[in-house]
């Protein structure tokens, strides 16, 4: 079965079925939507039980011929890494559909066209992951910026319309001149691995030590800035701030993990020397990061700029997982986008289902809370603890995971590691605190929607969420024994496999 086409095709073809239903009848819209993403999810599914998981390789391969003159191709194809990423879309994608089941209600924008768009989005960041071909690699991490671009500035609804629309420009130009820099590296390593874009073929090319560290530069940039890496990072709060909570879940918990993604797949196995002469300014950015977006965290009034900031922070852990080269710490990396993409994804789902209550993202606008819908905040909380990476919990085991293989390499880096976990507990809590805790802002008790506590759909959004968190925290061996033979067959091409043993 053809499984890495199809998941990548199907949800454009429902985009289009989408995007074409009357604007009368926003509930067949939403529904169909919602199907549709559910049935990607079955297909996901399927592909995972296809896969072996003890083969470290990429599998599940199809190639089609594009350009010929070019020896470019539709090749697909995948590895552990790549495999647990589209997990990740095709679990998310449904549920934020489902959350986001009154998101466009209001809007100039007809509702078929914003669940076309989420559709339209999940296609193109699934073919992200899926492809084997350098070429079809960056003609999907430029689209995928459309829907991305159009949900942020159509239809965000916590801010002006100029700040959405600053944001939306904002994220699309710094992505694209990301992108710029990947096109000149991508026609240079076109140039000089044998004029062709296939993956396979390219790690084995033999390139100049210069060229190599060139060609690194040109990828990195463009990842670093979709990661995003300090101090390519601002566009990211005012994104998260401005889009719409669904959206902003699927822009942090996986869009960014194109990013950390790009390193693993296309840095380190193409330009392993060039990866290892990098490695201690992407850490030193790594480090930067953890700490510098976890101070400014604390000083946040907006909730999902807030929790925009903690993702940042997240990102600086994988980023030295990645660069330390150890197996442990690059599967704690790798395992840590699932688990970010999980925790940070539902806390942005859940600081949606207030904002929705109080018609309001600050958090100096809520306050006692928890008196008021009990079950929600309680929900929050688990969130906010997932996110800090609390003992029992799935990202507790990728931030230990990580900090292990860290500290054998680097003591030092690992002990300024940790002070960004315990900074995290201090703006996670203090977060939940001014907004659930304390006594109650008495506005909040004149407010019509603070008096619902969560509904049966919210439920149905959670659940799933913090389900896997808690499996994933107890029992993370089916996920780690997928990832682990991509992480030791990617650290072999760089040649340092042995330091992870």
């Amino acid at each position: 079965m053809k499984y890495l086409s199809i998941l990548t095709i199907a949800p454009l073809v429902g985009a289009l079925v989408v995007a074409v239903m009357p604007r009368s009848k926003p509930t067949l819209a939403k529904q169909v939507a919602l199907l549709w993403s559910l049935g990607v999810l079955g297909v996901a599914i399927a592909s995972w039980f296809a896969f072996n998981a003890g083969d470290g390789g990429l599998q599940l391969r199809e190639s089609y011929t594009w350009i010929p003159a070019w020896d470019a191709k539709f090749t697909f194809a995948a590895d552990g890494i790549a495999l647990v990423m589209l997990g990740l879309i095709a679990l998310l994608v449904p549920i934020v559909i489902l959350a986001s089941w009154h998101d466009a209600e209001g809007s100039r924008r007809s509702v078929p066209a914003y669940f076309a768009l989420l559709l339209a989005l999940e296609g193109t960041m699934i073919g992200v992951f899926a492809a084997a071909d350098i070429l079809l690699f960056y003609l999907f991490f430029e689209v995928m910026l459309v829907p991305m671009y159009f949900l942020i500035g159509s239809f965000g609804k916590d801010v002006l319309p100029k700040q959405r629309q600053y944001a939306a420009v904002k994220f699309f130009l710094y992505s694209l001149v990301g992108g710029l820099f990947m096109l000149a590296a991508v026609v240079g390593l076109w140039v000089v691995g044998g004029k062709t874009f296939d993956w396979e073929m390219l790690v084995n090319a033999d390139m100049s030590t210069g060229a190599e560290r060139w060609l690194f530069l040109g990828f990195f940039v463009a990842f670093a800035i979709k990661a995003p890496f300090f101090p390519f990072h601002t566009w990211l709060p005012d994104a998260g701030g401005a889009a719409p909570a669904g959206v902003a879940a699927l822009l942090v918990g996986v869009m960014d993990k194109v990013g950390t993604f790009g390193i693993l797949r296309y840095c380190l196995p193409l330009f392993p020397e060039a990866s290892r002469y990098f490695a201690p300014l992407a850490i030193a950015l790594s480090l930067v990061g953890i700490i510098y977006a976890a101070l400014l965290a604390v000083g946040q009034n907006d909730l999902k700029r807030l929790v925009s900031y903690t993702s940042i922070a997240h990102f600086g852990f994988i980023g030295i997982g990645i660069f330390v080269f150890t197996l442990q710490a690059g599967s704690g990396a790798v395992f840590y986008m699932l688990n970010h993409g999980l925790a940070t994804g539902l806390l942005f789902l859940v600081v949606g289902m207030f904002v929705y209550r109080r018609g309001s993202t600050l958090v100096t606008d809520f306050g006692g809370a928890g008196k008021l819908v009990p079950v929600l905040a309680g929900v929050f909380f688990f969130a906010g603890l997932a996110s800090l990476a609390l003992p029992g919990l799935a990202p507790f085991v990728s931030e230990f995971l990580v900090l292990i293989g860290v500290f054998k390499v680097n003591v030092t880096v690992a002990v300024i590691a940790t002070v960004g976990i315990i900074l995290a507990a201090c703006y996670v809590l203090w977060m939940i605190q001014r907004t659930t805790q304390g006594t109650l802002n008495p506005v909040l008790s004149t407010v019509d929607g603070m008096r619902r506590d969560i509904t049966g759909r919210e439920v149905l959004v959670v659940a799933p969420l913090i389900a896997l968190l808690l499996g994933l925290g107890f029992y993370p061996k089916p996920v780690l024994d997928v990832i682990n033979p991509a992480v030791e067959k990617t650290l072999t091409h760089v040649n340092v496999v042995e330091a992870g043993k």
